[in-house]
């Protein structure tokens, strides 16, 4: 049973769902409106220099129901602090920025963040009014710059972009969410629903995932997988994880047994 009361909440939005998905990559507008619906997230992400804006025919927005869902539109493709800012410029000229989220990409096969671009792009974007959700580095002094920029929450990467690695540094992970003081969403990297479930279990806000949905063999049934899997490791997180023994500790009760 989903629990109500376990919402989270962001620039004065109150969120239920911990899954964000992006939207690139499926097979069809039909299969990632089935894969949003599955998925049970209440924001989605779009690379806007990918959406083919001409008005020719129909296009990736077609496939979002805005009157349900939070768009996130990002600036996937941006190699520059001048190229991410004009990107959040044009959402904003299509009255897509409610919520931003950058991403100022520094090296062309890792896809990692330039995190120095990032701070100084969320540094002009937030003085121009932009909500803005940085991807950046699991790096807690990034982070803390981050969000002394105005950034609402962090969104650390998990590992590189579309690489399904999963968790690759859960240590810094867990830094940067006892130490930041904001939410943190977890970005990049989740291959399957355990990895989902292990960001889950560190305490992280949410989760946002596009390829290990969309390049699954079942798309739709894998973003099923995902959100069970982050309802489960949020339940995990909240019971609380026993302690570790080196040991065994017999399960049974060793008094009173019958000699």
């Amino acid at each position: 049973m989903t629990d109500t009361s376990d919402t989270w909440a962001l620039a004065g939005r109150t969120f239920r769902s911990r899954i964000i998905i992006g939207t690139g990559k499926f097979a069809s507008h039909d299969e990632t409106r089935a894969a949003i619906d599955a998925s049970g997230a209440e924001m989605v992400t779009v690379a806007l220099r990918r959406v083919d804006l001409s008005g020719a025919g129909p296009n990736l927005l077609d496939a979002i129901d805005r009157a349900r869902l939070v768009l996130l539109p990002n600036t996937a493709g941006c190699y520059t602090v001048e190229d991410a800012v004009r990107t959040c410029h044009l959402a904003r000229e299509l009255g897509m920025d409610e919520f931003v989220k950058l991403e100022v990409i520094g090296d062309p096969k890792t896809l990692f963040p330039d995190n120095a671009a990032t701070v100084e792009a969320a540094r002009i974007l937030v003085k121009e009014g932009f909500t803005v959700l940085p991807y950046c580095g699991d790096d807690l002094i990034t982070c803390k710059r981050l969000i002394d920029a105005g950034c609402p929450a962090v969104m650390p990467l998990a590992a590189p972009i579309g690489s399904g690695l999963g968790i690759r540094n859960p240590h810094n992970l867990k830094i940067i969410i006892d130490e930041i003081g904001a939410p943190v969403i977890v970005d990049a990297g989740v291959g399957t629903a355990s990895d989902a479930a292990i960001a889950m279990e560190l305490g992280a806000t949410a989760v946002l995932m596009n390829t290990g949905i969309a390049a699954a063999r079942q798309p739709v049934l894998m973003a099923e997988a995902m959100r069970l899997a982050v309802d489960a490791g949020r339940k995990a997180f909240r019971a609380g994880r026993m302690a570790m023994k080196a040991y065994a500790n017999a399960s049974s009760p060793v008094v009173g047994l019958i000699e």
